[in-house]
């Protein structure tokens, strides 16, 4: 994963406009901060998160409850599993990607309910993990990139972060399965 963040950051850095970074910037004054203002500034930012990204969590499993009630949940596994199987996971595995992007937790909890049941090696566990760590991350923050961004770079950058999750995934269950460091 560090490798993948190294090409993508050196990428980037090739890849998009705007200046080079200066290496130096100007310190202010160092003080101890008064326990008030961080209490007050922590408990603002808090709020503040909160009032901008829970009406986003909320939109998400509202989402994921109407696609599962409309059975477009199950078009939509059904959908990516070739790519969950080309990384070497079995079918079950797709669900805890779809969930992953509409709650992150809950691509988490679907892993590890495959971990319990027995269903995922340790080599499909390790493949699984990195792979959901790399894959565009949930509806909420898909949102906030389009309200930061645009619909045209979001979708883009949707496209992109995938297609390098699932290469990367790939690429690790191949490098795992010829050295058999995890079986």
């Amino acid at each position: 994963m560090l490798l993948i963040f190294l090409v993508v950051g050196f990428l980037s850095a090739k890849l998009m406009p705007g200046e080079a970074p200066v290496f130096y910037m100007e310190l202010p004054p160092m003080r101890l901060p008064q326990f008030r203002n961080v209490v007050v500034k922590t408990l603002s930012r808090i709020r503040s998160y909160f009032m901008e990204i829970l009406p986003l969590f909320l939109l998400a499993s509202f989402i994921l409850w109407a696609l599962k009630m409309m059975g477009a949940l199950e078009k939509l596994i059904a959908l990516l599993s070739p790519a969950v199987r080309a990384i070497g996971l079995p079918v079950e595995a797709t669900s805890a990607f779809v969930f992953g992007f509409f709650r992150r937790d809950f691509g988490a909890a679907g892993l590890y309910d495959l971990q319990f049941k027995g269903l995922l090696t340790a080599t499909q566990l390790t493949v699984a993990a990195v792979t959901l760590t790399l894959f565009v991350p949930c509806v909420a923050q898909f949102l906030m990139m389009k309200k930061e961004r645009g619909l045209k770079v979001s979708l883009g950058i949707f496209v992109f972060v995938s297609l390098c999750a699932f290469a990367s995934g790939w690429l690790l269950n191949k490098f795992l399965l010829t050295t058999g460091l995890l079986l």
